[in-house]
């Protein structure tokens, strides 16, 4: 399959997908166009995890947050005979992963209890000590499957897509189900995706002074999840604007997809669909119902065996070792 190595998307294979996007783009950004859309109206949102970064075999902050569980079960054994402590300690990456399956599938009954736990592991923290220890985890931590450095599981082909859109003034959003706060950490580095375009899930948080200073902390309670029709209503109440351009993967994706495939004017939805379990981690599960979707509704899938001729950055000379 032929790879254009210059022009737009150079990591994309030339064919249908790759086309499709540019096509829209140049429809959308031509003043003699009948579908041309002002650059204020040019607004694109992405899903996080699966989508802009691997999720296998297990979402990176889930990675980050249960480290943290893990402590606790070291300091208190008698925890290790409960989830998500259980699950931890084993290093059970199923059952984990396997939480976020079932709540695409409008389960929440072991998410519930995870959340439980995770909620306890960062009460108390600033906002500046959370991000200063979720920085230092993305730096220093790899994926336990691919072994690769954890800002190294970013997919090629998607940050070459962000860069293609905003140099064609349209303005990116993250909308994810990750906590807005973890992710704010590190997509101005990774995404060119500054952090007040951050949507995402948050945890309650108080004001306080401590020794005559005022700052902001966290506290052990979820006050929202942002997936399934949560990401469409955040996204209009953070953003004000409809989207004429989304990516996903997941089934919690489906309305934020739907939110932006408006008939008033011209859009663009995109699904990832993992199908290669050579260069990637393929999977199935939690997508099948957005897949159905976008056969059904003419969504662009996005086959990253087919579609992309890289999917990972080289780390031949990675800038920083990784440990597990």
């Amino acid at each position: 399959m032929r790879t254009s190595t210059t022009g737009p998307l150079p990591s994309w294979h030339d064919g249908p997908t790759k086309q499709a996007i540019i096509n829209f783009v140049d429809r959308i950004t031509k003043q003699n166009s009948s579908d041309f859309v002002c650059p204020e109206d040019r607004l694109a949102v992405f899903d996080n995890d699966g989508t802009l970064w691997c999720e296998k075999p297990i979402p990176i902050q889930a990675d980050f947050l249960l480290r943290q569980i893990g402590e606790q079960a070291k300091q208190n054994p008698e925890l290790c005979d409960k989830q998500p402590w259980k699950a931890v300690s084993e290093k059970d990456y199923k059952w984990l992963s396997d939480v976020i399956t079932k709540h695409y599938n409008g389960d929440d009954s072991d998410l519930n209890v995870m959340a439980a736990g995770l909620l306890r592991a960062y009460a108390g923290e600033s906002i500046e000590t959370f991000a200063e220890k979720a920085n230092e985890f993305l730096e220093t931590s790899q994926n336990p499957a691919l072994r690769r450095p954890y800002l190294t599981t970013v997919y090629t082909p998607m940050l070459e897509l962000l860069r293609y859109l905003k140099a064609n003034s349209f303005t990116n959003y993250i909308a994810s189900g990750g906590t807005r706060d973890f992710i704010r950490a590190i997509t101005e580095k990774l995404y060119g995706v500054t952090p007040e375009h951050v949507i995402g899930s948050s945890v309650a948080l108080e004001y306080r002074v401590e020794k005559g200073i005022g700052n902001v902390f966290h506290k052990p309670l979820l006050e929202l999840l942002d997936d399934g029709p949560t990401k469409a209503v955040r996204i209009w109440s953070r953003t004000g604007r409809r989207p004429i351009f989304a990516a996903g993967n997941a089934n919690g994706d489906i309305q934020m997809l739907e939110f932006t495939a408006h008939p008033s004017r011209p859009s663009h939805c995109i699904v990832i669909n993992h199908d290669d379990n050579d260069r990637d981690i393929a999977y199935t599960a939690g997508t099948e119902k957005l897949i159905d979707t976008a056969r059904a509704k003419d969504w662009t899938i996005v086959s990253v065996r087919d579609d992309w001729s890289a999917v990972f950055a080289d780390i031949s000379e990675p800038a920083k070792q990784a440990s597990a």
